[in-house]
């Protein structure tokens, strides 16, 4: 099967989880936007009345007659598809348990440069964002590292993995936030990489898998930039 992969054409946002996933599993893909034509299409599915199961934004996966949306559900979907994730239903859910956690801090880090509104520039919540950042940094950020550090060193396998003995689209989802991170706020992670050891060994790790290296290393891998996610603005990082 080949896939069909709709999201956002210039940034990696939630949609590179996704992309994270296939190029490990090594399946057939298309990024539709990036194509010519592409975000129009993307569009035209999401207003079509026709679709059953309508997506409410991207990033969603058709797969065959099948159309999935929301970047955790993806991952369920494909994690099981291709052995991205425990065959049992408690290491299935154990999985998508970290995937959740994962999106909650991938909304926190949002929030730092846009705490406000998303339909506000930056430079229109530039003191509120000093602040949430701050904040994020202080306290929320330690405390979402500190529990991923925690289940790094209590897998009981002795595996350096999230679940079981295997690599799942969990251990993909953190090596993307670390590296979000580590561009967002590079003072920052420098400081708390000492404290967590395993989540950046992690990281490490996962960047060096051949399938992600070689990913990394194309043209498919779009840079990070002040568009997405994880944007880099000097004064709120501390």
């Amino acid at each position: 099967m080949r896939y069909e992969l709709y999201y956002w054409s210039s940034i990696q946002g939630r949609g590179e989880f996704v992309r994270l996933a296939l190029e490990e599993a090594g399946a057939a893909y298309a990024d539709v936007a990036r194509a010519d034509g592409g975000e129009d299409r993307m569009l035209a599915l999401m207003g079509d009345p026709g679709q059953p199961f309508p997506p409410f934004a991207p990033p969603f996966l058709r797969a065959g007659r099948r159309m999935i949306a929301q970047t955790a559900n993806i991952l369920l979907f494909l994690g099981e598809r291709h052995a991205l994730a425990p065959k049992s239903d408690a290491g299935r859910l154990w999985t998508h348990q970290l995937q959740l956690t994962l999106a909650d801090l991938v909304a926190e880090a949002h929030d730092t440069h846009h705490p406000i509104a998303s339909s506000l520039y930056y430079e229109d919540q530039r003191r509120e964002a000093k602040l949430r950042a701050a904040d994020f940094l202080s306290h929320r950020l330690p405390k979402f590292l500190g529990y991923f550090e925690r289940v790094l060193a209590g897998n009981s396998t002795g595996t350096a993995t999230l679940v079981g003995r295997g690599t799942t689209y969990a251990d993909l989802s953190l090596f993307q936030v670390v590296s979000g991170l580590k561009y967002a706020f590079p003072k920052a992670m420098a400081r708390l990489a000492r404290r967590h050891p395993q989540v950046l060994a992690l990281h490490e790790r996962v960047a060096a898998r051949p399938r992600i290296a070689a990913y990394l290393a194309s043209e498919r891998r779009i840079p990070f930039n002040e568009h997405g996610i994880f944007r880099h603005y000097r004064e709120l990082d501390r």
